[in-house]
Parts: structure tokens; C-alpha cells; sequence
């Protein structure tokens, strides 16, 4: 099986020592993505769990556009939130990205803490 590791330049800074995505035969892993400014990691958007959402979102599809593909072709997604009480904010901004009706497969995780203290970190599973 052919493996291509990606780091693109000018997608959101990475936090940590990983690939943005992973090609894997028919698949793209794309590294859960922090809720940080694109140009700064260190920088974490403020306006709560929805603003969070929106930016995690907004640097998962700048990946995906850097990788050649989009949110239509993401087969599995896996949530992490430290605050279960944000669930449904959460889901009312994630679900705008995806085509209606066509929402990957999913897991929402609670944990007690994320990188850069984001209370949201999303990764994708893509089918290329």
C-alpha cells in the first residue's frame, strides 16, 4: 500500500508534531484540527463553543482544499468536546458544512482537556 504523509505550507499551523493528513491507499486521515487561528496557533478564537466550531471547520476544509477534495467525500468524523453541554451548538454549526443528507458517519467523544486549552477538536476520515 502506497503512504503519502502531507504537510502543507500554508494550511492552518499544526499544534504538534503530526502531518496535516496521511493518504492511505483509498483513504486521506486528516489530523484532528484546533480551533486556532490559520496564521497563528497560538492564537485561540474567542466567542465560545459555536466560534470554536465555525474556525475548527474552517481550517478542516482549508486541509481538504489543500489535499484536493472536500466535505462531500468525508466518510467518518470523530468529535471531541470538553463540554458535553455544548453538544448541540456544536452540531448546529458542524452540520452546515455537510451536504443535507449526506453527514459522514460519526463518533463525539467527551474528553477533560485538548491542546491549546480549544474546547473542540474534530479529525476526518476521507474516501478518495
Amino acid at each position: 500500500m502506497n503512504i503519502e504523509h502531507f504537510i502543507f505550507s500554508d494550511a492552518p499551523q499544526r499544534v504538534g508534531p503530526f502531518s496535516h493528513a496521511v493518504r492511505a491507499g483509498e483513504f486521506l486521515f486528516v489530523t484532528g484540527q484546533m480551533p486556532t487561528l490559520k496564521d497563528d496557533k497560538s492564537v485561540l478564537v474567542s466567542g465560545g463553543i459555536e466560534a470554536q466550531t465555525t474556525q475548527v471547520m474552517e481550517n478542516l476544509d482549508d486541509v481538504l482544499k489543500h489535499a484536493n477534495t472536500n466535505f462531500d467525500k468525508v466518510i467518518f468524523a470523530r468529535v471531541y468536546l470538553v463540554n458535553f453541554q455544548d453538544f448541540d451548538k456544536m452540531n448546529a454549526i458542524y452540520e452546515r458544512y455537510f451536504t443535507p443528507g449526506k453527514l459522514p458517519a460519526r463518533t463525539c467523544i467527551g474528553v477533560t482537556g485538548l491542546a491549546v486549552g480549544a474546547s473542540v477538536e474534530i479529525d476526518f476520515i476521507v474516501a478518495l
